[in-house]
């Protein structure tokens, strides 16, 4: 994906297929065919390649030998202590360092050639129009009750003082990705330039002369959208002031109160029109109103491509004994007759979808963020349960349930409690299991009881009552006249006895 993102860089400076082929030394049916790609999504069932052990060092190594720039000269780092403070990181974390002594050593002269002995010096700086900045902010919200310590992703535009911003549950590239894949669709066009920081859900390694080493799935991202990226020198927060207040400002204009809400994506669409309401408000400096400013930002955007991004990661995964399947260090459930079997997880920001290895989508589960948490569905279980229903009781499931749904399944016989368990199970594979229990504890609560007036009266609950069209008679029946009472006789009569 490097090679695609050069050779496009390439072509958007004008420069011919035998220029591009002459500078980079690919075929030009290469280069033709990377002219050519519009979707980059990840393909699927791609496995990661090995790193090599030296370069995830690098970046930690240069951040301690740029804080020597500022320490005394015989308090600054020696190769053997670099080495022995990455050994004790290791330590702490559980681990052993996997590289020698000497391998540090080469790593330190490197890194020392890099950054060099030149004075740190600050230039003012121009923003152009259709140029952005991003970062990460810390936010605590509510989701459903539940405290989270989420991240938002702020995404400024310098030359307008426009902001954007999304809530995440977590920082890592799928959000990131994900957050700007929102924001590029919303403005309806993609920032031509991104500045980011050093963080690492994109960078792979901190090269000499300020290059990055980034990740497979951000070039990817890159390739497809067109835009360019900037990083910011290590410690360097004013390199990016514009999306450095961006996230303080929203933080106190939009996440005070703390938020609390039902589900986070529906929320997230919500902040799109709190960012558009900033914009009626005056530029700090140039006296002008930012919706007005951001329109020559916008202009000076490239067009929102027509391909659609998806924003996913693929892992290949085995469940356990009983069809539980681990991610990172959460765990979710599949389905009962995946027990020890090899899955596909399909993972994004948001969800992560669970597949059978020839591609049959089992279910979507919300994304855990945290440590050694367990998100458990119950729908694909059912079935399971239904023919085992003297187990019930000693299931999550038995418990979760609602008081009349539950009393009902407990006072019932093996064979009722296997047939209304297997009306749960086929009622919440086409209704959704939230909406099928929502509506049997309604019917049992109106007096159903058996399995015949519980499908009857869940039918009827969950569709409405039935209007019977009008009956349309055959066309060759007899035709009868039609003839009109006088009632007035009767009427007289009635008079007379009076």
């Amino acid at each position: 994906m490097k090679h695609a993102y050069y050779i496009k860089c390439k072509a958007d400076e004008g420069k011919s297929i035998r220029q591009i082929a002459h500078e980079t030394g690919h075929d030009r049916k290469t280069i033709r065919k990377y002219l050519n790609m519009t979707d980059f999504s990840p393909p699927e069932k791609t496995k990661s390649k090995r790193k090599c052990k030296s370069n995830k060092y690098h970046a930690q190594v240069k951040e301690w030998l740029l804080e020597d720039e500022k320490a005394p000269q015989k308090q600054k780092h020696t190769a053997r202590r670099v080495y022995d403070r990455l050994r004790e990181t290791a330590e702490l974390n559980g681990d052993i360092l996997d590289i020698s002594e000497r391998t540090v050593r080469t790593l330190v002269i490197k890194v020392r050639q890099e950054i060099g002995s030149e004075g740190e010096v600050f230039l003012p700086l121009l923003h152009p129009a259709g140029e952005a900045q991003v970062d990460f902010g810390t936010t605590v919200f509510y989701e459903n009750g539940v405290e989270y310590g989420g991240k938002h992703l702020a995404l400024s535009f310098p030359h307008s003082n426009a902001r954007f911003v999304q809530l995440f549950k977590g920082e890592n590239l799928l959000c990131l990705l994900q957050g700007l894949l929102d924001i590029f669709e919303w403005i309806g066009a993609v920032p031509t330039v991104i500045r980011f920081d050093n963080m690492s859900t994109a960078v792979k390694a901190i090269k000499a002369h300020g290059e990055r080493d980034v990740t497979e799935g951000f070039y990817r991202f890159q390739c497809h959208f067109g835009f360019k990226s900037n990083f910011c020198n290590p410690a360097s927060g004013h390199e990016k002031g514009s999306v450095e207040n961006c996230v303080g400002y929203t933080r106190r204009n939009f996440f005070v109160p703390i938020p609390r809400f039902n589900k986070l994506e529906d929320y997230n669409q919500s902040l799109f029109n709190l960012c558009e309401a900033e914009m009626y408000g005056e530029h700090y400096k140039m006296q002008r109103q930012i919706k007005d400013l951001f329109e020559e930002d916008r202009a000076a955007m490239t067009a929102f491509p027509q391909e659609n991004f998806d924003v996913c990661d693929y892992i290949f995964a085995r469940t356990n004994n009983y069809g539980m399947v681990r991610y990172q260090t959460n765990s979710y459930s599949t389905a009962g007759n995946l027990n020890r079997k090899d899955v596909m997880l399909k993972v994004r920001a948001h969800t992560v979808e669970i597949y059978t290895d020839e591609g049959k989508k089992v279910i979507t589960h919300p994304r855990l963020y945290g440590k050694q948490k367990e998100s458990m569905l119950w729908a694909p279980y059912l079935e399971v349960v239904a023919k085992r229903p003297t187990a019930l009781k000693y299931t999550g499931f038995f418990e979760s349930l609602p008081d009349n749904t539950r009393s009902l399944l407990a006072e019932s016989q093996f064979e009722e409690k296997q047939a209304l368990l297997s009306f749960l199970a086929k009622a919440s594979k086409r209704d959704g299991m939230n909406t099928a229990i929502t509506v049997t504890e309604k019917a049992v609560g109106r007096g159903a009881r058996d399995l015949d007036n519980l499908v009857a009266t869940y039918r009827f609950l969950l569709n409405g009552q039935r209007t019977i069209a009008p009956m349309r008679l055959p066309e060759d029946l007899p035709q009868t006249k039609s003839y009109d009472l006088d009632f007035t006789a009767y009427k007289e009569l009635m008079r007379a006895r009076i």
